[in-house]
């Protein structure tokens, strides 16, 4: 029977090609002005507002109502994602003070400017950030996995290619067998040895 761990890796890697398509997918849209949510990911300006807001030393660079939005920032976020969807939840709407509210109001309109100024035209922040944060996820899962299977790939090439063929490319027992030349039960006992393995590699 299969265990939680290696159900992971099942669904980690028979899903390998959906995010593929659906990262393609998202790359394509557009926020408008002709600029992609691919581009925007790939633009460096909202992973330098998280950036501005790490600690650095910002009165040298900063104006008073940044940072007086760095404060904030500092006081609301207890952590700054990027590249996932907790970025959208990190900014709240509304503060436990009254005056907090305005700042935080702005804050976030300090992230729309960013995006209207690459898009050329008004797009819903909400909308655009939510497709921005599912690439950026994607884009990390995916290269997640890519990395796990390099290692594994160094450890032992033929664990690789069993599994990208039972998983990813989700072919039978039967089919597996034909092309390797080996019995139904040392297909099992090998498949069961890489799901270990890429386990071990993926802690």
């Amino acid at each position: 029977m299969t265990n939680t761990r290696e159900q992971q890796v099942i669904e980690q890697l028979s899903e390998y090609k959906a995010k593929q398509a659906r990262l393609q997918a998202l790359g394509t849209y557009k926020v408008g002005g002709g600029i992609t949510i691919c581009r925007l990911s790939e633009e460096d300006e909202l992973q330098q507002l998280h950036r501005r807001l790490r600690g650095r030393p910002s009165y040298m660079y900063l104006s008073r109502k940044e940072q007086e939005l760095e404060t904030v920032a500092h006081t609301y976020l207890e952590r700054y994602p990027a590249g996932t969807k907790a970025q959208l939840s990190e900014v709240p709407r509304v503060g436990l003070y009254e005056e907090d509210d305005s700042l935080l109001q702005q804050l976030r309109d300090k992230i729309s400017k960013v995006i209207d100024s690459r898009s050329g035209c008004k797009s819903d922040l909400d909308d655009v950030l939510e497709r921005l944060a599912e690439l950026q996820d994607l884009q990390a899962e995916i290269e997640r996995v890519d990395q796990v299977m390099k290692l594994l790939e160094d450890y032992n090439p033929d664990y690789v290619e069993l599994l990208k063929q039972a998983f990813v490319e989700k072919m039978s027992w039967q089919e597996i067998t034909t092309i390797t030349r080996v019995s139904k039960a040392e297909f099992y006992r090998r498949r069961e040895k890489a799901m270990r393995m890429y386990l071990k590699l993926a802690k």
